[in-house]
């Protein structure tokens, strides 16, 4: 698994907020507090054994949400941009990805050796990830692909 660098302020930062914001306001208002931004944003390179930089919107404090890898959003910013090969068996969790924009190829397996199916998904498109299979998703397109991850966790 790739490290993960917290981005704050400065020309990396601003730069991938502005691509998010020409097609999504990132606002959220969490039970009994005022409206705000994103805590975060998280750049991950080689995510999992992919390609490129994937980044990591989180939109709740840990403090907020049971599961703070609810309500995020994946960015990939340029075709070839990939999370690689992974699961979320170890922790039992079930995965929606919901494209928000842009195009991406979905590819989910049974194990580390199964065959792969693959899906086109765009904007409207919404998957359902089991924890025990394996999934990946790459930037197929020419435009940023951004997606709401809702993630649940059964322990």
């Amino acid at each position: 698994m790739s490290g993960t660098v917290i981005l704050s302020e400065g020309t990396e930062f601003n730069h991938v907020m502005q691509e998010v914001l020409k097609y999504i306001n990132l606002y959220v208002m969490a039970f009994g507090k005022e409206e705000r931004t994103i805590t975060r944003l998280e750049k991950r390179e080689n995510m999992y054994g992919g390609k490129g930089t994937v980044y990591m919107i989180q939109m709740f404090d840990q403090e907020e949400l049971a599961n703070n890898r609810l309500a995020a959003y994946m960015v990939l910013l340029n075709k070839g941009d990939e999370s690689g090969f992974h699961t979320h068996n170890l922790r039992n969790e079930q995965e929606l990805y919901v494209v928000v924009h842009g195009t991406g190829e979905y590819r989910e397996r049974t194990g580390t050796e199964g065959a792969i199916r693959r899906k086109v998904l765009q904007k409207g498109d919404i998957t359902a990830i089991s924890s025990v299979g394996y999934h990946s998703i790459e930037n197929m397109g020419d435009e940023p692909l951004i997606m709401f991850v809702i993630t649940t966790n059964n322990p």
